[in-house]
């Protein structure tokens, strides 16, 4: 039986595994589908503290990774697809049908950003195509930006990236928002922001270079179609938490992120940390700092069970 299973390797989760190697408990990590999570997708990331030339997602979770292994971390390969946290110890099911038992289980399995599932879309994520307008709103700098979406996200990122932007078009589905009234009228007001009502992108366009030149925005009650000159596209549909492997064993919100009180979940011995129980900040750095909570909270757990 394991001391304690963290379950992915995002930067809350090795941050965990970090914290955990160092206080000798022996980690064992689960790496899941995504090694790294959603910052892989990230080609340059400047405001991680500690890298002021920038460094690429990939590589920063490659250096987290490195360095808890340096200090005892295990991982291990698969998805976990069930679990059982009706009494001790905790049990994780492996896609494989493996089952690991645990003490105390982290779970630091992130969110996925929602996208539209274009073929154009999908292959220049991190090339232009955005889930993240905090993350990588600062790299487009006097360029004309597209933000999609029509809740308290998109207007939220379409306000940040005025910061940057020289423009910022806004493309939403219906004829008004879903956001609320003070977000949305503060974005119906700013100068530097245009709204395409009605209207949805059909391609996103500049696959054949790897980087993105444009967007075709088709008017969905005339069929029309206009190519809009954008650098860079946010897509802001909102994100869906990887918490369907707990379901029903944890408290979860309507939208399925964990509940937890700090990182602690309503389960003894589970915690939770990163984007999977962060619906608000959703940034790297935030994500480590709950990965750092959680592994301090299961170890001081642990030391009340040895005593």
């Amino acid at each position: 039986m394991e001391n304690v299973v963290i379950v992915g390797t995002g930067p809350a989760g090795l941050t965990a595994a970090l914290y955990c190697a160092r206080a000798n408990i022996n980690p064992l990590v689960i790496e899941g589908v995504q090694p790294g999570g959603q910052l892989t997708t990230t080609t340059e990331v400047e405001n991680y503290p500690g890298f002021p030339e920038s460094i690429t997602g990939s590589e920063l979770v490659l250096k987290m990774r490195e360095q808890a292994e340096r200090f005892g971390a295990r991982y291990l390969t698969g998805e976990v697809v069930k679990s059982d946290f009706s009494g001790k110890p905790l049990k994780l099911e492996m896609a494989d049908g493996q089952i690991i038992e645990s003490s105390i289980v982290i779970i630091a399995t992130g969110a996925s950003a929602m996208y539209l599932g274009i073929e154009s879309e999908q292959k220049l994520i991190g090339r232009g195509v955005s889930g993240c307008a905090t993350c990588d709103g600062a790299f487009y700098r006097d360029e004309h930006v597209a933000v999609i979406g029509g809740g308290d996200t998109a207007m939220e990122d379409a306000t940040f990236l005025t910061r940057f932007a020289s423009k910022v078009t806004m493309i939403h589905r219906r004829d008004e928002f879903r956001a609320s009234k003070i977000m949305s009228d503060r974005v119906k007001n700013h100068e530097k922001i245009e709204i395409m009502w009605d209207s949805v992108v059909d391609e996103v366009l500049g696959v054949e270079d790897n980087t993105v030149k444009g967007i075709k925005v088709r008017n969905v009650k005339t069929d029309e179609v206009v190519e809009l000159p954008v650098t860079g596209v946010f897509v802001a549909i909102g994100h869906k938490p990887n918490s369907d492997a707990f379901k029903g064993q944890i408290e979860m919100d309507e939208n399925g992120f964990i509940i937890a009180d700090n990182t602690k979940t309503n389960v003894d011995g589970v915690y939770a940390c990163g984007d999977v129980q962060d619906h608000i900040y959703k940034q790297a750095v935030t994500a480590a700092g709950t990965g750092c909570a959680a592994a301090l909270e299961a170890t001081r757990s642990l030391e009340k069970y040895d005593a």
